[in-house]
């Protein structure tokens, strides 16, 4: 793939979309059409676009998402149908191949800015470590405080501290003084500025991601049912980069209906 002007700053980049079939909240979610084409290859070419990224491949075990990411041109690797994350099976996916970095773009991301992609490639690459990922800025009071919604600390260089799904950092002297967490937000609407959202985009090393598939689950990983954490309990660094292009991922039939109002491919959603 042409380089578009920014140089590649190593060998070879893959990006792999793991992608089920069965969804908990909505089922085939990957296979729903957006503007014209199935959510799953609406990400690949989102993925594609990236000025780094060499080739995308789709890592899956079902028939019907390999079908119709072929059908548009794109790559599949058939994995097992028993791996318990993404990454274990974008680790099958890419095993044997001479790839330098692997970028782990999630499937139901149909929005994700090459530009996210490229910049968290690169971040990779200037720290010189085997783990990259991305945050946003959260402008929504109520996605600190929903569970749903995973926040990031990082330290003065951009490296994780901690990711959790409870609100990080916390406030204290602004929720003793008025009351709660919910109320000090409204009051002070400033304090929603010292919070980041993880925005799931992960990054490897080919030696990373063996690592990091090769590692047991770790307590606080159980405990916040959060993978990343796996990483920094094994002592690993994972350097977090900033974007200020943010995505969507498609979990429930209302950021379905989300997704076709922003490409005016719906009904109108109050």
């Amino acid at each position: 793939m042409e380089s578009h002007g920014i140089k590649s700053p190593l060998k070879k980049t893959i990006a792999v979309i793991p992608a089920r079939f069965a969804s908990t909240r909505l089922e085939g979610k990957l296979l729903l059409p957006l503007g014209g084409e199935p959510i799953v290859v609406r990400t690949a070419r989102q993925a594609a676009s990236s000025q780094l990224v060499d080739l995308v491949v789709v890592a899956t075990d079902d028939i019907r998402i390999a079908d119709a990411v072929e059908s548009a041109g794109f790559q599949v690797v058939m994995t097992s149908p028993n791996h318990p994350t993404g990454s274990d099976r974008i680790a099958e996916a890419v095993s044997g191949m001479d790839v330098d970095v692997i970028v782990n773009v999630q499937a139901d991301e149909p929005f994700i800015s090459p530009e996210t992609i490229d910049s968290a490639v690169i971040a990779l690459t200037e720290a010189g470590v085997d783990f990259a990922t991305t945050c946003e800025e959260i402008t929504d009071p109520s996605d600190v405080l929903n569970p749903n919604v995973v926040k990031v600390v990082t330290d003065r260089n951009g490296f994780a501290l901690y990711f959790s799904r409870s609100p990080i950092p916390f406030p204290r002297n602004e929720v003793i003084e008025f009351g709660s967490l919910d109320e000090a937000l409204k009051i002070r609407p400033g304090l929603i500025s010292m919070f980041r959202k993880h925005t799931g985009l992960y990054v490897f090393t080919p030696a990373g991601l063996r690592a990091f598939t090769n590692m047991p689950k770790s307590p606080l990983e159980k405990f916040e049912n959060l993978e990343q954490l796996r990483i920094l309990e094994n002592g690993f660094q994972m350097k977090v980069v900033e974007t200020g292009n943010p995505s969507i991922g498609i979990d429930t039939e209302d950021d379905y209906k989300k997704a076709l109002e922003m490409i005016g491919d719906g009904p109108t959603v109050s």
